[in-house]
């Protein structure tokens, strides 16, 4: 290409990209429709109020506590009424010990409603996330607390200090959608149907939340002086790159390989271990971000190392296309990514992660005696975790022996139960983990049945039971099993994404060449 017709082109995008970019930074009464920008939320302001009139304290005393909060948390907590009564028994019945978690399911919550009055879901029963499962029932209370406290007044009465906020972070957002979307050469659409929102809410205390749902994408903040735009510009990343696997899914499965690798690592969160298409997408948006940041190569060296140690096996190679062929190319990322794939070399790279060292997992905080000091852990609890390092270390014999000698001391120990039925899956052994599945899903067994009702193991013991039975071709069965396990209180969060992705798409194990299909 003639240089000066390419430095054209470069200008022409650069202004259509400054264009979009800007449309956020436009006072919203004027600004014309845009998929990406900043903005307050009617829904998620509700939800706050009723979470501190109903006792939410998380975070109160900080020393960023935001105005708005101080001032209208107090009048929150005067307000009375059956509405408010009906709420904070509603709050009480369903407050979790993690004030992290807690908040999270009312957030997730309000991404998820409509409008007052009546605060609707948006999306089918299936589609909500896991944790609002939980919440059956809060549209209601939420409408009938927003009408006898007169939340639209307070909405209003905001709204000076809401728009000052918002002011203040258009701009650094705007940078961020046009450095993104200028690297990735892609061009915004207005008119999409999908849609990215920075929501400011100073309701919502220190905590950063990100969310998408469908083609919903949210990141909710508190305003501050030191805003997280690391975290903003992953997740608006993730917008621009979530749906290329699926667009391109004959070439995405060619490299579908990698999981297996990828899989040995025991950092690597449960979400990434079965689900190559999100993997691909967070190692390809960890290798953008790597590249944006322009690092030392020092520095870049040893990014590059944790990242893949961590599990994140692609980084490596897609930051090398990005470098050496996407950077050199003219399309877009939405048009190159095939190629992008194409570069990544399955022997090559499959060689270099034989010989891969992955980091060792993270041990669990250590349980602390009434002194504070840490206490070492029990010959039980020291077998039960040499159990559960085989079993992520894929030895479904060796587990199998360890936990059958915890089991021969402590008769239907769950967690040993349970981690007995793991390894019958890693044996293949369908039917024999589904009979002990059933077990600890379904009455007390042997000596210890009150451990039986651990989050943890009856979560798991459901998706894995339903995961049997999609291998079984059982489909409603299956469902059954996903939504217990999206019912259990206090399920881990890894346990309800795997029965929130069964509930979309079913299971799918990994291909692995010469093995036989396991849940």
């Amino acid at each position: 290409m003639n240089p000066s017709r390419k430095t054209m082109g470069q200008a022409r995008l650069l202004s259509l990209l400054l264009g979009a970019a800007l449309i956020c930074a436009v006072p919203r009464a004027v600004r014309p429709q845009s998929n990406v920008t900043v903005d307050g939320s009617r829904q998620l302001f509700a939800v706050m109020c009723a979470l501190h009139a109903a006792g939410y304290e998380a975070g109160v005393s900080a020393l960023n506590f935001h105005p708005v909060r101080a001032r209208l948390r107090e009048v929150l907590l005067q307000k009375q009424g059956p509405a408010a009564e009906a709420l904070r028994e509603f709050y009480r019945n369903h407050r979790l010990a993690d004030p992290a978690a807690n908040l999270a399911r009312y957030v997730s919550f309000a991404h998820v409603i409509g409008a007052p009055p009546d605060f609707k879901f948006t999306v089918t029963r299936d589609e909500l996330p896991p944790e609002v499962l939980a919440l059956d029932g809060f549209n209601e209370i939420l409408a009938n607390f927003d009408r006898e406290a007169n939340i639209a007044e307070l909405w209003r009465s905001v709204q000076r200090e809401y728009i000052l906020e918002i002011g203040r972070l258009q701009p650094p957002v705007a940078q961020i959608v046009l450095v993104s979307s200028g690297y990735l050469r892609e061009i915004l659409k207005p008119q999409s149907r999908r849609t990215f929102t920075v929501i400011v809410e100073p309701m919502i205390g220190a905590k950063t939340s990100f969310r998408n749902v469908g083609d919903r994408y949210a990141v909710m903040l508190a305003p501050s002086d030191n805003p997280p735009l690391d975290e903003v510009r992953h997740s608006f990343l993730h917008f621009l790159l979530d749906p290329l696997p699926y667009r391109y899914q004959a070439v995405t499965n060619s490299r579908r390989i990698f999981l297996n690798y990828a899989a040995r690592a025991p950092r690597l969160p449960v979400e990434y271990r079965e689900d190559f298409e999100a993997l691909l997408t967070e190692c390809l948006v960890k290798a953008v971000e790597l590249r944006l940041r322009r690092l030392p190569a020092e520095a870049l060296a040893a990014e590059l190392r944790a990242t893949e140690q961590d599990g994140f096996v692609l980084v490596r190679a897609l930051y090398r296309e990005l470098e050496q062929s996407f950077e050199k190319a003219e399309p877009a990322m939405n048009l190159f990514f095939p190629d992008l794939l194409r570069g990544i070399k399955i022997g090559e790279e499959g060689q270099r992660l034989e010989k891969l060292q992955f980091a060792a997992a993270q041990p669990p905080p250590a349980a602390k005696t009434e002194e504070g000091a840490a206490a070492e852990p029990s010959e039980l609890e020291q077998w039960l975790m040499q159990g559960e390092r085989q079993i992520a270390a894929k030895d479904a014999a060796g587990a199998t022996e360890t936990f059958e000698r915890v089991l021969s001391k402590h008769p239907g120990h769950p967690r040993a139960r349970y981690g007995l039925a793991v390894a019958s899956v890693l044996r293949g052994e369908a039917e024999q983990a589904k009979s002990i599945f059933q077990e600890l899903i379904g009455g007390p067994v042997g000596d210890l049945s009150a451990e039986k009702s651990s989050p943890f193991v009856l979560a798991w013991s459901h998706v894995y039971l339903a995961r049997i039975y999609d291998l079984e071709g059982n489909r409603e069965l299956a469902l059954s099993e996903y939504r217990a396990a999206l019912a259990v209180e206090g399920a881990p969060d890894d346990a309800r994404l795997a029965a929130r992705r069964g509930l979309e798409k079913g299971f799918e194990p990994a291909k692995r060449p010469g093995a036989s299909q396991r849940p």
